[in-house]
């Protein structure tokens, strides 16, 4: 048997480092050495500000008090995503977390909606979802607990400051016995017999040695790639947004509880609310738009003031062909990047570290562990790229370049199966262990226009359930619950002032 590792080398900081740092030292900082190097000089992308519901689950498995993490982050409570502009233009959806409607007979509540829908009796999904009715009056308050009420039919996730995040977890990380070493990494020495990375060296000529190396050292790579060469799949072809202009604003009007995404002539752009200020950025194609020309529209779309200098970021979409390559673990920005549209970013890099803690390896190395942390990786990689791509192709416009080109883009197959399924019979075919699962595809699906040519044959043969009745009960249930609750700002100060000191 092989012996246990006993250090763990993470190059980067930022909040990929610092996410796997945290939650190292919580897991085995108490008998394996944590260190992480990271330099001052090297600013972070910072535009990661948007989450999804499973970074709940990375906080409370660290032990993180909500309040105290709102406090510290400058957090916002987000109830998912409003698109706007992406179908036609001129038109808007909302991307929710949690379901919509409530169960009342055998048969799922969207099946009853497609059918009515279908025949002209109902409104749009939007108007059954709770996470909707709460998010368009700006309302917020935790799930209610009781099954039976409509108020526990949602999820949440955040909004907060990626640095604040970031120090944040420092402070935690180097509390349970992780320790920071500053300085910039120059190259890597490999072992001769194995291949395997055997030190870091600092531009400095210090030498850090390690048993197991976390690469999240950014978009580079500088062990994954530039010290072992494990290649990159470009998904540019599906995805042709390589470029995004970023800056904050200041905080103007109420602070909404969800993202919002606004579909510009050559990309989209982000805006979201913090404590502090809101973020915005402006994701785009620089075949289709110039950097000048980005900025411009980003700057002229804002809310309130710029409070920085805009900030570029250049990226091809796309993953690691191997995430995990002898002792070399890529994580975050080094494993892959998939733009920011549906905030999976630090999903990724929670999901990589808890993958990582499943399968941690001895100092043998065993390759077969690495065959299943990238088997798992790369589906999970390329199960978001089809639902981002979804976002593109099915859209009806045409009015630009890039929307053009997106009219045009060959869909993977993959993808081409889910939206048949749905087109042919309103069936929704996301598989237990995907990120994204029917809700969500239902959402884009029907915001976007992809509607099936006839509902669920079952929803035929429930003719004694009233369902149209049903339905609208659902709807004033949204409506009473939605109207219960505290306004988002509001509950955000409460729950933040009474924070652990």
């Amino acid at each position: 048997m092989g012996e246990p590792i006993r250090r763990i080398v993470i190059v980067g900081g930022g909040s990929a480092g610092w996410m796997t740092a945290a939650a190292l030292a919580e897991a085995v900082g108490s008998t394996v050495a944590i260190e992480l190097v990271e330099s001052e000089a090297i600013g972070t992308v910072g535009v990661g500000e948007a989450t999804i519901p499973p970074i709940r689950h990375f906080n409370t498995r660290l032990g993180i008090d909500e309040r105290t993490f709102l406090k510290e982050t400058q957090g916002s409570y987000k109830l998912g995503i409003e698109f706007v502009g992406w179908r036609t233009g001129s038109d808007s959806y909302f991307h929710p977390f949690g379901q919509f409607g409530a169960e009342f007979d055998q048969t799922p509540f969207y099946q009853f909606w497609l059918a009515e829908h279908l025949a002209g009796r109902v409104g749009r999904i939007d108007d059954y979802s709770m996470a909707w009715g709460a998010a368009k009056k700006g309302r917020f308050c935790h799930p209610s607990r009781d099954r039976a009420n409509m108020a526990s039919t949602f999820d949440y996730a955040y909004h907060f400051d990626a640095t604040l995040y970031a120090a944040f977890l420092r402070r935690y990380a180097e509390e349970r016995g992780a320790v920071r070493t500053e300085g910039r990494i120059g190259s890597a020495q490999l072992d001769p017999e194995t291949g395997s990375v055997a030190s870091a060296r600092l531009e400095d000529g210090r030498t850090i040695e390690g048993d197991l190396f976390i690469d999240c050292s950014g978009f580079g790579g500088l062990l994954i790639e530039k010290a072992l060469h494990t290649g990159y799949e470009d998904w540019s072809h599906w995805l042709p947004c390589n470029r995004a202009v970023a800056v904050p604003c200041e905080k103007t009007g109420p602070m909404l509880p969800y993202t919002r995404s606004t579909a510009r002539e050559a990309g989209w752009q982000w805006r979201i609310p913090l404590q502090h200020r809101t973020g915005n950025g402006y994701v785009h194609c620089d075949a289709f738009i110039s950097e000048e020309q980005a900025t411009e529209t980003l700057l002229s779309n804002l809310d309130g003031e710029p409070l920085a200098d805009v900030r570029t970021l250049r990226f091809t979409t796309g993953r690691r062909r191997k995430f995990w390559h002898r002792n070399v673990v890529a994580i975050g920005l080094s494993a892959g990047f998939m733009e920011p549209l549906e905030s999976t970013s630090l999903h990724l890099i929670q999901y990589g570290i808890l993958r990582l803690l499943a399968l941690l390896p001895d100092q043998d190395m065993d390759p077969f562990l690495a065959a299943e942390y990238n088997r798992l990786t790369a589906q999970e990689y390329e199960r978001i790229r089809d639902f981002l791509v979804l976002h593109y192709v099915a859209t009806e416009r045409r009015d630009t370049e890039l929307w053009r080109y997106c009219a045009q883009t060959e869909v993977p197959d993959t993808l081409t199966y889910k939206m048949e399924q749905f087109r042919r019979h309103g069936v929704l075919s996301a598989e237990d262990g995907e990120l994204f699962r029917n809700p969500s595809w239902l959402a884009v699906y029907l915001g976007q226009g992809v509607v099936p040519r006839k509902a669920p044959a079952v929803t035929k043969l429930r003719s004694g359930v009233p369902s149209a009745e049903r339905i609208e009960d659902v709807r004033r249930a949204i409506e009473a619950a939605a109207n219960d609750m505290p306004m988002h700002e509001d509950f955000v100060a409460r729950y933040a002032a009474a924070a652990q000191r």
